[in-house]
């Protein structure tokens, strides 16, 4: 990949991550009812709007580098996303990282590194 093609993929990690973790963040935040107050609590909550805000750039950086790489090797390297919102999920949410789990996020690292450099 180029260097251009590179920092769009970065960028684009960054983005996904952030809205991932931000709409969990409002999720969890938000009263416990399962009534019209929840998701009118969870609308007020800046967290979503970081969340949308991050989805929408995530949509544009993605064209971007569609516009750089074949659709094959976008995908593949895209994929690393999996390892990027769980190991945040760990960290900031303390949700579990079974064995299996970690084993399977570090096959995926590993084949990201293998398509995308190989």
């Amino acid at each position: 990949m180029t260097t251009l093609a590179t920092i769009l993929w970065g960028l684009n990690l960054l983005c996904v991550t952030v809205g991932h973790l931000s709409l969990k963040a409002a999720a969890t935040g938000a009263p416990s009812a399962r009534s019209l107050d929840r998701w009118t609590a969870m609308l007020k909550d800046v967290w979503v709007w970081i969340g949308v805000a991050a989805f929408v750039a995530e949509f544009l950086l993605w064209l971007a580098f569609l516009s750089l790489v074949p659709l094959s090797l976008a995908v593949l390297v895209g994929s690393i996303d999996t390892l990027a919102v769980s190991v945040g999920g760990r960290i900031i949410f303390g949700e579990a990282l079974t064995l299996r789990r970690s084993f399977s996020i570090i096959l995926i690292a590993i084949g990201v590194a293998l398509v995308g450099w190989g």
